[in-house]
């Protein structure tokens, strides 16, 4: 290593003050490695005076590598800091695009000048403006995974932008009425535009979970938008009863992050009480998101069916028993316009059913997620087989469905 060797240092150093005018960030940065508590300035002068006291004299001028760029440090934090008041934060992160000329003179400069114990110019950016930044500011930590703050330097362009990264609450809603869907759907016809068949209002329709849930919270954190990602979809005519379905609701860009999560279920709940309700909520980190959509969890159903013929409770006793276990399912024909076209394999695992006449029952479905019971219990002119219309014999529709519970260990709770 170079620090068991001063004269490989000094050597090196007197070429680097030899080659050209060279600030003392620049000249220091070249030996980051070399001493403890010190900064790269604090490195360039002490190396410089040592050269001096061998009689070894730098060029005077402008840098050549950073042209004077560190001088600027404070300006860009002024920057940063007026982009970030009033704006909740406990974390920050910099980054820098650098200039072609910078990145071509630091080029020329680490290959010419090779002291395996360098800092690159854009870190040596990126950590002194942060160190200002926090400086000034007087709270906040460097997080280089999920930092609440992210302030993109561009200096091609000498902007700055600030990225807010987005926060994740996890909890469980109930949808208590039919006809309305998880989240918004834009129109279909102007495609969320606005146009005469959407009232100008660029939906489909006019309300969903995500809009009923999000607005208290958006509110609450300053945001102007949010997305609402549920573990699986009922559909628009179910409803989702017992515990709720799991979800994370996204708030985008907050300027407040200490949100009363108490406070917001109660808000909720009180304004949306007959339609939607939202219980156990938690604050939870961005890979929840995935973590919930990967997780095949298991449902309960429970559906009201009719039956184009009498059908006694034997009779739908063996039929209901004859669909335990394995269901392959091809892409239903109501929503192959949207999904993939393929053969699926879902599994049930009890199922259990009552007459309310001779012309309609009452059935509970346990299954593994993503089956779809409209189809298992139609047939889906047979893309759906087993089904219980083909188990009966006769044609077989589903009047009312609603999701009862929907269970994983792999849930937070």
């Amino acid at each position: 290593m170079w620090r068991d060797d001063p004269e490989k240092v000094l050597q090196q150093a007197a070429d680097i003050v030899q080659s050209g005018a060279i600030c003392d960030e620049c000249f220091g940065r070249a030996f980051a490695q070399l001493g403890h508590d010190l900064t790269n300035s604090e490195r360039g002068k002490s190396l410089r005076i040592m050269l001096c006291m061998l009689g070894i004299e730098g060029k005077a001028g402008s840098c050549w590598i950073c042209k004077g760029f560190f001088k600027n440090i404070n300006a860009w934090v002024s920057r940063a800091v007026a982009l970030s008041t009033g704006i909740e934060f406990d974390s920050y992160l910099f980054g820098v695009k650098l200039t072609p000329r910078l990145i071509e003179m630091e080029r020329l400069f680490s290959e010419r000048f090779r002291t395996n114990c360098a800092e690159s110019l854009k870190h040596a950016i990126n950590r002194m403006i942060g160190k200002a930044f926090e400086a000034q500011v007087r709270h906040g930590t460097l997080d280089i995974r999920e930092p609440h703050l992210s302030f993109v330097i561009d200096l091609v362009r000498n902007t700055i932008e600030l990225r807010l990264l987005s926060l994740f609450i996890y909890g469980r809603y109930q949808k208590l009425i039919r006809g309305i869907p998880q989240t918004r759907w834009p129109c279909r016809h102007c495609k969320g535009k606005g146009c005469d068949h959407c009232n100008f209002t660029g939906k489909q329709y006019d309300e969903s979970v995500e809009e009923l849930i999000e607005k208290e919270f958006l509110n609450a954190a300053g945001s102007n938008s949010g997305h609402l990602h549920g573990a699986g979809r009922e559909d628009i005519d179910a409803r989702m009863l017992g515990s709720g379905r799991p979800f994370v609701l996204e708030i985008c860009s907050p300027r407040r992050r200490k949100l009363d999560l108490v406070s917001l279920q109660a808000e909720v709940n009180e304004a949306q009480g007959g339609k939607v309700r939202i219980g156990r909520l938690k604050f939870v980190p961005r890979m929840m998101v995935s973590r919930i959509k990967e997780i095949h969890a298991d449902k309960t159903y429970e559906a009201l069916v009719s039956f184009e013929g009498d059908v006694s409770r034997v009779r739908l006793g063996q039929a209901l028993v004859e669909l335990v276990g394995e269901i392959e399912q091809r892409t239903p024909q109501r929503v192959a316009h949207r999904r993939a076209d393929r053969i699926r394999t879902r599994r049930i695992h009890e199922i259990e059913g009552e007459p309310v006449s001779c012309r309609q029952a009452k059935i509970r479905i346990k299954s593994e997620g993503g089956l779809y019971i409209k189809e298992l219990v139609s047939g889906d002119n047979g893309r759906t087989a087993p089904s219980l219309a083909s188990g009966l014999g006769i044609a077989v529709h589903v009047i009312k469905l609603d999701v009862v519970e929907v269970t994983s260990s792999l849930f937070p709770f």
